[in-house]
């Protein structure tokens, strides 16, 4: 029996009026995961042939769209509704940021529910028609005085925050290139090389403060992220310099 796919949000492109745009929503959407979108009366027709310039790769995701009429068809069976917008509308809802919305998108399809975001057209945005019929909205915290964000651009910052909330993104990794990490015993080796050599070139001086010179030395090749080759490396420095030393001698 195959595995059911698991749930993710649908992106719901309402009156959206240029091809390019819905191409390249296409695009950011499979970048970060995403591949359920639908399409509200769209302005040029479809099935668009600028759209899928602009897909990039991503053709597959439009060849499987949803076209609608209407946004209440778009959304006919979404249990949880965002509409993403930068104005305030006067009308009474929750608003998250990206982030959030997407933090509560992951709870609900994690429980089976069916989200949606909408997302306007490229001119003015949703209408409040549209609005009406979201249980929250997206807001982008950008500069105030310049707050219009391509179609695009907001599709790709929505997607983003679901892949971050979804795939355990790591914020910070070293890439090794093939390399191991120095171990805590090469790395002590390394530092009694140069202990020694320093000692016997006078640099931990006067004596009363040579306990903390060598102190700081440890600490400080502990706080490299040295690799096993790194290691080798400084070994070979000092050997050289000590030989060209003897050889001056």
């Amino acid at each position: 029996m195959p595995m059911e796919e698991p749930l993710q949000p649908t992106f719901v492109l309402v009156r959206p009026q240029m091809g390019e745009n819905i191409g390249a929503a296409a695009r950011a959407m499979l970048n970060f995961g995403l591949d359920r979108m639908r399409l509200v009366s769209p302005r040029d027709g479809w099935p668009n042939p600028r759209a899928v310039a602009l897909a990039s790769g991503a053709g597959r995701l439009l060849d499987d769209a949803g076209v609608f009429e209407t946004a209440a068809g778009a959304l006919s069976d979404c249990t949880y509704v965002f509409a993403t917008t930068a104005r305030g509308r006067g009308l009474t809802k929750p608003i998250v940021t990206p982030e959030r919305a997407m933090e509560q998108a992951r709870a609900f399809c994690a429980r089976g529910q069916r989200v949606a975001v909408l997302f306007g057209p490229e001119r003015a945005g949703l209408e409040n028609d549209d609005i009406a019929r979201a249980n929250a909205i997206i807001s982008v915290p950008v500069n105030p005085e310049f707050a219009s964000l391509n179609l695009a651009q907001c599709v790709l910052l929505t997607a983003y925050e679901w892949r971050r909330q979804t795939a355990g993104a790591v914020p910070e990794r070293m890439e090794m290139a093939g390399a191991d990490a120095a171990t805590a015993l090469e790395v002590e080796k390394l530092a009694e090389h140069y202990e020694t050599r320093l000692d016997e070139a006078g640099f931990f001086f006067p004596e009363s403060k040579a306990p903390g010179m060598k102190l700081a030395l440890r600490n400080l090749w502990s706080r490299l992220p040295l690799t096993r080759s790194d290691v080798q490396v400084f070994h070979g420095l000092l050997r050289q310099l000590v030989r060209h030393r003897d050889r001056q001698d």
